[in-house]
């Protein structure tokens, strides 16, 4: 069996589909997602979500429906698909922040945008906020904790989902001769200062790195 470490807990199916083509599958979270208290004050017209977690955390709060008339933009088909489920209105998403950034400069510079983020948040999006002078601001409704462990047995290949993944891991652990594969464009700009042995799924989703690893291993 081929040994690959998982940096994040998968789904019984996603890791079904893994077991059933002859990989063992190490899992091990990497980083910790808890949500905050926050206040929903000074909600602007159009919401910004750049991750679940967000969603997630918004879900928890007293006077979340407040907020479903508000339509938003977002990072991510699956950010956009718990938005919808949930009953607000999509106007656009992307799957990477430059490119929704793009969008914004593009469609809402007159809108007032409230971005609902974590403590780990990148600077792209706000950047082009404030660059473009569009009215916004923005509140922190969750934050990620990096919790790393020592992984003791070798492995084939380990799959990082986001940059502070690779952060986390790399605080007990190194790389040698593994193949790391990154889910997206994003996380694999993070793995690029640290190996050059690395593979990116064709798209940002779990799904989509799980075939990733599944074509290089059986080809």
């Amino acid at each position: 069996m081929t040994p690959i470490l998982s940096t994040r807990i998968l789904s019984d199916q996603q890791k079904s589909k893994l077991l059933k083509q002859g990989f063992s599958v190490t899992e091990i979270d990497f980083i910790q997602t808890h949500f905050v208290e926050f206040e929903l004050k000074n909600i602007g017209d159009l919401l910004l979500f750049t991750s679940q977690n967000a969603i997630k955390s918004i879900l928890q709060h007293p006077k979340k429906d407040s907020l479903k008339s508000i339509p938003c933009i977002c990072v991510g088909e699956k950010t956009a698909k718990l938005l919808s489920e949930n009953n607000w209105k999509v106007l656009h998403y992307e799957e990477y922040a430059t490119d929704l950034g793009n969008y914004i400069k593009q469609h809402c510079a007159k809108n007032r945008i409230t971005f609902f983020s974590g403590n780990l948040r990148r600077d792209i999006l706000p950047n082009v906020l404030k660059n473009n002078q569009i009215s916004h601001n923005e509140i922190q409704v969750y934050k990620t904790i990096l919790h790393s462990e020592k992984v003791n047995s070798p492995q084939k290949a380990i799959l990082f989902f986001s940059p502070s993944g690779i952060q986390s891991f790399l605080q007990q652990n190194s790389f040698s001769d593994e193949i790391i594969f990154c889910i997206g464009r994003t996380t694999a700009e993070e793995i690029s200062k640290h190996t050059k042995n690395y593979i990116i799924s064709e798209k940002p989703t779990i799904d989509s790195l799980i075939e990733c690893v599944i074509a290089h291993f059986t080809e």
